[in-house]
């Protein structure tokens, strides 16, 4: 199997975790070295801070999904276009999105986020709770 095959075959898991909010399946897939870095700089670091981080994410958006509409792979790295969305607070929302994932060894490295998280801010500060986010 080729480079590119692997982190096709890694993303592709990472992805169907995520859009199945599977946390056992996104830890499995964490390497130990994670790396989550947000939109807005925020940055998460290791497996079980990202564990701690998607569960309380889709216990904020219960019904997040990730839809992919290009994906270039060169190396270890995968740029991914899409869009995401999900509902909270019974408010749908989506957003035009990128991401960026380091793969290696069947597990993802690193995922850095690109989108205008707008929508999601200005449900959330309805109810004057901020993003979700692991502080080291």
């Amino acid at each position: 199997m080729t480079d590119a095959m692997n982190v096709d075959d890694t993303l592709q898991r990472w992805l169907a975790a995520i859009n199945s909010h599977d946390v056992a399946a996104l830890s499995r897939l964490t390497s130990k070295s994670f790396l989550f870095v947000d939109s807005i700089g925020n940055r998460v670091h290791g497996a079980p801070a990202m564990e701690i981080g998607w569960r309380g994410y889709f216990a904020i958006c219960p019904d997040y999904w990730i839809r992919t509409e290009h994906i270039l792979i060169e190396g270890d790295i995968a740029m991914i276009c899409g869009e995401a969305g999900g509902t909270i607070d019974r408010q749908a929302w989506r957003t035009p999105a990128a991401w960026k994932a380091v793969c290696r060894d069947g597990q993802v490295c690193e995922w850095r986020v690109f989108a205008d998280n707008k929508p999601v801010y200005e449900i959330l500060s309805r109810r004057s709770l901020r993003p979700f986010v692991t502080k080291p």
